[in-house]
């Protein structure tokens, strides 16, 4: 197979699908290379595009040449200090005639530097989130949503009484009224005056101008009467119809332990986590909202700011956050209307009461009400007593996951555990 490639200057954004047809080609190099990207830089920056090499090898393209055909006589030029099958002594240096310090390569081809490009910031996070997916993400998109909503939508002819919108159906009928009889009641109007003049004047009954109008008033009368006040066709019934409630939202908890215990670079591992996290879950959701809650002995909700820069410590109890979580979540985001996502960060130092009051809040009370519940621990020791509380937590929850982390180097790979693609 043979691989045209067109270099012909291009205008603006007309190398887009050349562009595209590029990365498609080299996705597992591009992958690679993102990959160790993402090991030099901070977590902070991951937002933004990355300046990638891919080896030359790996995008090299096919090149003409010209072969020497047929038969060609040459003559090379001969020396006066050697003759065949002498020894030519090795050069002082180990190398040519060069003064460099270096050495020389071991290859006769030329070389070539990396292929160097770079990719923007969508292409960037495109890659770095390709395999990863929110567990349990059912209502992410409203093409796809279950959940429906009543809605008004006018008035239609046909219903259950209880649906009869009595104000509406007066009207119609009054208008009715008026359309039907409305040429007949100014007719007879006039007819009533024209009538009550003539009696004034003295006009005898017996006239037949008078008993004609008289018999003409009595039939406007009748006709006018003959109106229905309400007709079964003016009834109308309220229409509701149902229509996909949007649910492509969520609200993000970001639950941080600020005991004393906590020391600083816990607390930043912990803050590289949300981030991440935060990045990840604006990408999946239209609209996202992000609770803070900070604890100690107490637990506290808070702006961004104070989350991540507070210098507030003490001691720990847990169940202080989770016991705000449950009433945030019950006040404010309803499970119907939101998709509740839980990320806890902690060095797993508890008082050993609390831990299993921890477990009884999280089964009984926070599970049945939040989507995904991600647990990281930042320890380097032995699991403490929050952790085998938890444990038990996730023998009983299917959406609960828990992972440690020993060093900043770990929060991309426990990243990718606790939020993998789930098996369909």
């Amino acid at each position: 197979m043979v691989h045209l490639i067109d270099r012909r200057v291009q205008g603006k954004n007309k190398s887009a699908p050349n562009r595209e047809r590029f990365l498609r080609r080299y996705k597992g190099q591009i992958k690679d290379a993102v990959a160790r990207a993402v090991k030099g830089r901070s977590i902070t920056d991951i937002e933004s595009g990355e300046r990638i090499s891919i080896p030359v090898k790996d995008v090299s393209e096919p090149t003409f040449g010209h072969a020497h055909g047929g038969v060609w006589e040459g003559v090379q030029p001969g020396n006066e200090q050697y003759q065949r099958g002498d020894q030519v002594a090795r050069p002082k240096g180990g190398g040519g005639g060069g003064s460099g310090k270096g050495q020389g390569g071991n290859s006769e081809d030329p070389s070539e530097d990396d292929f160097v490009f770079q990719l923007s910031r969508e292409e960037f996070m495109n890659y770095f989130f390709e395999d990863l997916e929110l567990p349990n993400m059912v209502k992410t998109q409203l093409t796809s949503t279950t959940d429906f909503k009543s809605q008004r939508a006018g008035y239609k002819t046909s219903g259950t009484a209880s649906s009869l919108h009595v104000l509406r159906s007066l009207r119609g009928a009054m208008g009715r009224r008026i359309a039907v009889g409305g040429k007949s009641a100014r007719r007879l109007k006039d007819a009533e005056q024209e009538m009550t003049v003539l009696l004034e004047v003295g006009v005898d009954p017996k006239e037949p101008h008078f008993v004609a109008l008289k018999q003409e008033i009595h039939h406007l009368r009748t006709r006018l009467l003959a109106i229905p006040f309400l007709d079964p066709f003016d009834l109308r019934y309220s229409n509701r119809v149902k229509v996909p409630k949007p649910a492509s939202q969520c609200v993000m908890f970001c639950l941080l332990d600020v005991s004393g215990s906590m020391d600083e670079q816990k607390k930043d591992t912990a803050k590289r986590f949300f981030i991440l996290l935060y990045l990840f879950l604006t990408r999946a959701y239209e609209k996202i909202e992000v609770v803070f809650i900070r604890h100690h002995t107490t637990a506290l909700e808070v702006d961004e700011e104070a989350f991540f820069h507070s210098r507030e410590s003490g001691g720990t109890i847990v169940s202080s956050a989770l016991n705000l979580l449950g009433q945030i979540v019950r006040d404010r985001y309803a499970a119907s209307d939101w998709n509740v996502y839980v990320a806890q960060a902690s060095d797993g130092d508890n008082w050993d009461n609390d831990s299993a009051t921890c477990k009884q809040l999280l089964v009984n009370t926070i599970m049945p009400l939040v989507q995904y519940y991600a647990y990281v621990e930042i320890t380097d020791g032995q699991p403490q007593n929050l952790w085998l509380e938890y444990e038990k937590v996730a023998e009983q929850s299917a959406h609960f996951a828990m992972q440690k982390i020993e060093t900043p180097a770990d929060i991309y790979p426990v990243f990718r555990e606790l939020f993998k693609k789930q098996p369909k």
